[in-house]
């Protein structure tokens, strides 16, 4: 998981999004690649007799394009934490819709549950989850931060 944090003078600012290992054109290349060699595979069997193969690779194949377009849909995924003056903002963007979170950063808790693998923000009795794209030790690390710039204001 990728994140960059800034410190500027008016404030504090994160964002973290998903690792994507591949790019939009490397998941259709690879999805492309897949599909000709299992058809192909399904094909040549079928010309054999054995035409049972093609619907179960038709199947596979629906099956491993909605998993691509998945990860496709997701794959701009982030979220963005900002203090700046006397508000705590917290930006969720997942599947094309962005979610706006405000708090007031002087009752905001962080609160870490699971030995860091669950970070959360508390403030009059909502709780939202943060730190999704991060892994454990860098949502540790973000905890301690993100107190720190808290205890700040």
């Amino acid at each position: 998981m990728e994140y960059s944090e800034t410190t500027q003078a008016p404030g504090f600012s994160l964002v973290a999004r998903r690792n994507n290992s591949l790019t939009s054109t490397g998941r259709f290349f690879v999805f492309a690649f897949i599909f000709i060699v299992s058809i192909g595979i399904a094909i040549a069997f079928a010309v054999i007799g054995a035409w049972m193969i093609l619907p179960f690779a038709g199947l596979e194949m629906l099956v491993l394009y909605f998993a691509f377009r998945y990860m496709e849909r997701h794959a701009r995924d982030y979220e963005r934490i900002e203090i700046g003056g006397e508000r705590l903002e917290v930006e969720i963007f997942e599947a094309g819709r962005t979610q706006l979170h405000e708090f007031n950063p002087r009752w905001a808790q962080v609160v870490v549950r699971d030995g860091g693998s669950r970070l959360a923000l508390r403030s009059h009795g909502r709780e939202l989850e943060i730190g999704r794209y991060l892994n454990d030790e860098q949502r540790l690390k973000f905890a301690r931060e993100l107190k720190r710039q808290l205890q700040a204001r």
